[in-house]
């Protein structure tokens, strides 16, 4: 590998000719070799997004030469398009606040800037990485803005995603509202419900998670870039901040703005807490679900086997034949991990110290990475398993015959105490509740009809009672 040398605070560095990026991101290459995971699409798209905003708010105000602005622009697109992706080599896990990342885009828009005007990579003469890409910013205000933005940029498509689920659940539950089966508590047989009313439970419980995320998404609306470096937007102004953000909601199509406080959001992350906060209650719900429906779907001849889930793949490697929930089993997986991103974003946002929070890269890293899987997980249990869910009615009704539980309806009229006799003989007997009711000589066979009538328990109300 051939290589240039540049010089920056500390000395000079090798950097690898073809390189596109810088010193600082050579330096941050060596000095963080962790994990292998890079910044993620999002957050590169976002940080670039803010560079061309800043240089077209630059040029707007006379600070920055048009020309060189116009080549930052120029450079900026080729990466929104999908260019240089590949220089964007800083390791998720860096140094604090996300300098690293920062100078990573600086250097790489710094460099494509300067050979679209004729100049060598490396040189700086003429675009120079902080003196014109960084103009007017930190890393202070560059990485909560990009973390912020790149988190409005995938809302839509989670929100969608969890509201295409909840749509899919309700279309099974008016499919499936006439079939009858046995509700379970504790998991033990409890009284009777209908599998539509289960399944409208679930999609409201999405829906709900859904609105929350909505919610919580208005508060990352604002952006404290032209804070600089705490705050007070030395080396910015508010002109700058207005302008920049204005740009960004241009590109965007978001109702971006400057934030009441720049010191808040310089210093705090609560923002980001919050929203993702709202993502671990929608994984909870989802995890809920997805484990409610290897459940229901466990058998086949073994199990409960109410409902029959789409077979993907062979489950078993020995056993032939055997099909497993594989669907949802990967979807407990992914909210096992979102609740461990949600913790670390909690505890990296607390670590924050007087003006700015340095655990920034690994709580924007986090972030980020709940909204995609749980996204994705959502959108493959909706195509690969809701859609194609099934139910098996006579499974249901068999179960449901067999329950003792249909015995709560008797006890406003036998009392708690006899109605509790009269289902532990049955347990006990096996014989039917009906047959019990009549031999004793506690309701005669028309009323005990009316009051048994398992359809009549899945609604409000006091089974058999006759309306006035």
């Amino acid at each position: 590998m051939e290589f240039r040398t540049e010089r920056d605070p500390l000395g000079e560095h090798p950097v690898p000719a073809d390189a596109y990026y810088g010193i600082q991101t050579a330096r941050a290459v060596e000095n963080f070799p962790i994990s292998g995971l890079r910044a993620p699409t999002e957050l590169v798209t976002a940080t670039v997004l803010v560079k061309k905003a800043a240089a077209q708010a630059n040029v707007s105000l006379g600070r920055l030469d048009g020309r060189v602005g116009d080549a930052i622009v120029r450079a900026a697109d080729e990466v929104l398009g999908g260019g240089l992706r590949d220089q964007f080599v800083v390791d998720v896990y860096q140094a604090g606040a996300g300098t690293s990342h920062n100078m990573n885009a600086n250097e790489v828009l710094a460099n494509r800037a300067a050979e679209l005007l004729g100049a060598a990579r490396g040189e700086y003469r003429v675009v120079h990485p902080n003196d014109h890409v960084n103009m007017g910013q930190s890393t202070n205000d560059v990485f909560p803005t990009a973390t912020r933005l790149a988190l409005l940029i995938m809302h839509g498509a989670l929100v969608a995603a969890a509201r295409a689920l909840a749509d899919s659940f309700a279309q099974k539950a008016h499919a499936f509202d006439a079939v009858l089966k046995v509700g379970r508590t504790h998991l033990q047989d409890a009284v009777p419900m209908t599998v539509g009313q289960e399944f409208g439970g679930y999609a409201d419980c999405l829906r709900r998670a859904a609105d929350e995320i909505e919610h919580a998404a208005k508060a990352l609306h604002e952006l404290n870039l032209g804070a600089t470096a705490v705050g007070t937007g030395l080396n910015a102004g508010e002109e700058y901040a207005a302008l920049a953000i204005r740009h960004l909601s241009r590109y965007t199509g978001l109702p971006l703005k400057p934030a009441a406080n720049r010191f808040r959001v310089t210093q705090s992350m609560g923002d980001v807490v919050t929203y993702a906060g709202a993502l671990r209650r929608l994984s909870v719900e989802l995890g809920k679900i997805a484990s409610d429906l290897r459940l229901l779907g466990m058998g086949p001849r073994a199990g409960i086997g109410e409902v029959i889930l789409p077979a993907v793949q062979p489950g078993s490697s020995i056993m032939p034949g055997k099909v497993n929930p594989s669907i949802p089993e990967m979807v407990n997986q992914v909210c096992y991990q979102v609740t461990g991103c949600d913790v670390t974003i909690a505890a990296a946002a607390e670590a924050g110290q007087l003006e700015l929070n340095v655990m920034m890269p690994v709580i924007a890293w986090n972030a980020i990475h709940m909204s995609t899987i749980l996204r994705e997980a959502m959108t493959a249990l909706r195509v690969r398993c809701v859609d194609g869910i099934e139910v098996d009615a006579a499974r249901c009704r068999e179960l449901l015959d067999r329950s003792t539980a249909v015995a709560t309806a008797l006890s406003p009229y036998l009392g708690y105490a006899q109605t509790a006799e009269i289902a532990k003989e049955a347990v006990t007997t096996g014989k039917p509740i009906r047959q019990i009711v009549i031999e004793r000589g506690l309701l005669d066979e028309r009323q005990l009809a009316r009051i048994l009538s398992v359809e009549n328990m899945t609604r409000p109300g006091i089974a058999g009672e006759v309306k006035r």
